[in-house]
């Protein structure tokens, strides 16, 4: 059963528009996040071995080109197939994947991201029409030929018509892009990517299109400014800081908590509550994201593959030689430009105190009218509650706040000696259909709505002391208490 919360969200067109976006950007990330070990190993061998390298080696630099050329794309289209198709997707993914890869010039992550579950969607809808249509004992070679076969005109038709089309788009973006980089402009990408992440929309930007073409700058420059224009943990920094300084009573309990996480952890999805909280302070980690990359620019900085997750570890391990200084002054500058702009926003909202008050007695007659239901529920001698027995967090990628949130969750059961439910971590798409109660943040109701509409959904504003999550401790401790 959906939260009236979730009910409202989805009453609106906009929403529902966002939801499927975010689907997307998940879909993505799913076909990236698995296959990121490979990509870092990749950065690893250039940052080392190519000639600006830490340790130029002609003999080992060789394995450069092959891998990203053919080892990272066939990765991604695997990935993307069996997401689609299972195992037999996969495959098939490969094979179209190889058509791409033959015919291009460039290294094909876009296409293979296309190619991948395009193959698939089809050898899933052959399989479909022809199920319980396979004379007995012809199923083997009839499964066997029909990948054969089928992966024959998906790897020419890859070959001819579908990689030329990519590699046009490609170069189509890539030339914006770079125009962007000649005239100075580049930092103006913050405009769309801080946005786009507070809306959890920040895998489709940066999955889909600068990985990509930070992957195809690093062959030749063994470095990319493109992985660092969304991906900055500074902006992120700067608003929980100010937050922690300047915000309201339980921001400044909770933001030095986020903080380790967002900075450390690579957690981005820790700040963007904050945000949420008061929506101008937006313009605190534009301005951060803005001054980040400009810094990079300045001093010519870039990393060797993507970070993932975008902790300032991550960033660290994968800094080539000679640009040490430009990635911490372009974290530096971000965090201190987001940290006086929020603070300022902070300082003037002269609600602060009002907001922290409203909350507070938000939270209490929630309680209150929590307790009064207990009691009405008694009176009535109603049927006892529902047992859960499995919760499951949800999240963009099921690998960052959901991962976060549901071991803090469950730590708090063991601390209560509540034993018996399973809580686990997913992407949204994912969750188990026998899930008890499904928790995600707010803004991924509606896409969570879109595959589980009869199940108890939790929306929350944050992963850690969130009360609708107290909410439901409290509710478990008492079913608990009762048994």
């Amino acid at each position: 059963m959906s939260t009236p919360l979730a009910q409202a969200e989805t009453s609106a067109p906009k929403s529902s528009a966002r939801a499927k976006v975010q689907a997307f950007g998940g879909f993505l990330t799913n076909m990236v996040l698995p296959n990121i070990g490979a990509f870092i190993a990749w950065g690893i061998v250039t940052a080392l071995f190519i000639p600006t390298g830490w340790i130029p080696n002609e003999y080992m630099a060789e394995l450069v080109g092959p891998t990203i050329d053919y080892l990272l794309p066939l990765l991604l289209a695997y990935t993307g197939g069996r997401m689609v198709g299972g195992q037999r997707g996969a495959v098939m993914g490969s094979i179209g994947a190889m058509g791409l890869i033959i015919g291009a010039d460039i290294p094909m992550f876009l296409g293979a991201m296309i190619i991948g579950p395009l193959g698939g969607l089809l050898i899933k809808k052959f399989d479909s029409l022809i199920e319980h249509k396979i004379p007995a004992g012809f199923e083997m070679i009839i499964n066997n030929f029909s990948i054969g076969i089928l992966g024959f005109f998906l790897m020419l038709l890859s070959y001819t018509v579908i990689g030329p089309v990519i590699e046009a788009a490609n170069g189509g973006v890539t030339v914006a892009i770079e125009a962007l980089v000649a005239t100075g402009f580049l930092p103006l990408l913050s405009l769309i990517n801080e946005p786009a992440k507070v809306l959890f929309l920040n895998n489709v930007i940066d999955q889909g299109i600068y990985y990509p073409l930070g992957l195809q700058e690093s062959v030749n420059a063994g470095k990319s400014i493109y992985f660092t224009v969304a991906s900055n943990p500074g902006p992120g920094l700067g608003l929980l800081l100010a937050y922690t300084f300047f915000g309201n009573k339980i921001a400044r309990r909770t933001a030095p908590g986020a903080i380790v996480i967002h900075f450390f952890g690579g957690i981005h999805e820790l700040y963007f509550p904050y945000v949420l909280m008061k929506p101008l302070t937006i313009l605190g980690v534009i301005a951060g994201g803005m001054s980040g990359i400009a810094t990079f620019q300045l001093f010519d900085a870039g990393l060797v593959a993507g970070p993932s997750p975008g902790s300032i570890f991550a960033y660290l391990a994968l800094t080539p030689r000679g640009s040490f200084i430009g990635i911490i002054a372009g974290v530096l500058v971000a965090t201190i430009v987001s940290f006086i702009v929020t603070s300022i926003i902070l300082k003037l909202d002269r609600r602060s105190d009002q907001d922290d008050d409203a909350l507070n007695e938000s939270i209490e007659k929630s309680k209150s009218m929590k307790a009064e239901g207990k009691q009405a529920f008694a009176s009535e001698e109603a049927a006892p509650a529902k047992e859960v027995s499995k919760i499951s967090f949800a999240c963009d990628a099921g690998a960052g706040s959901s991962a976060l949130g549901a071991t803090t969750f469950r730590k708090k059961l063991s601390k209560q000696n509540i034993d018996g439910i399973e809580v686990k971590h997913y992407r949204i798409e994912d969750v188990p259909t026998d899930s008890d109660i499904i928790v995600v943040h707010k803004n991924l109701v509606d896409r969570t709505e879109m595959s589980f509409k009869d199940h108890e959904i939790i929306a929350i504003d944050n992963y850690i002391g969130d009360p609708k999550l107290e909410d439901l401790l409290d509710r478990l401790k008492k079913t608990n208490e009762a048994s």
